[in-house]
């Protein structure tokens, strides 16, 4: 059976240190609200009126599968928006946004790499007009995408 994974409240260093690697990444200075941390690496985002010692409490009493938003994702490489992190947080991005076409949206929507020529490396905010659709990973040659099978667009245009 596998181990229950707590949350825990990020606060001081650890708040800031996380805060630092999305400046770092994607130029967003400050986040409203608490994050909290379950497991390694899923950071989750809330802004409700419960406190520290509330949330403390409460996953004292009972399991707390989850408080807030799910935000992103910490890995080796950086720090991977969700789809939702990337929109609550669009207006405080700044740097490594990636605009597609129509087209390159439709792909990316489904599933899909986008197979273009990039300027960037590692994690990229993917954006359509004023829409951000989540988190890539650029190189060189394509931006690997990360949307859950889940989440996908169908592709009408296979047959099955």
């Amino acid at each position: 059976m596998k181990p229950i994974e707590s949350i825990k409240l990020l606060v001081g260093k650890e708040r800031m240190r996380i805060i630092d690697k999305l400046n770092e990444q994607f130029g967003i200075q400050d986040i409203k609200g608490t994050l909290l941390k379950r497991g390694k690496e899923r950071i989750f985002l809330f802004e409700g009126n419960m406190g520290k010692k509330e949330i403390d409490k409460l996953s004292k009493a009972t399991f707390i599968e989850r408080v807030g938003v799910y935000l992103a994702k910490e890995e080796e490489r950086g720090i991977r928006l969700s789809i939702e992190g990337s929109q609550i947080l669009k207006d405080r991005i700044t740097k490594n946004i990636i605009e597609l076409t129509k087209e390159e949206m439709q792909t990316w929507m489904m599933g899909h790499e986008v197979i273009r020529k990039n300027n960037f490396t590692g994690f990229v905010i993917i954006k359509y007009k004023d829409d951000m659709l989540g988190t890539g990973k650029a190189s060189q040659e394509k931006i690997t995408n990360f949307i859950p099978k889940s989440r996908r667009l169908k592709d009408k245009t296979i047959e099955a």
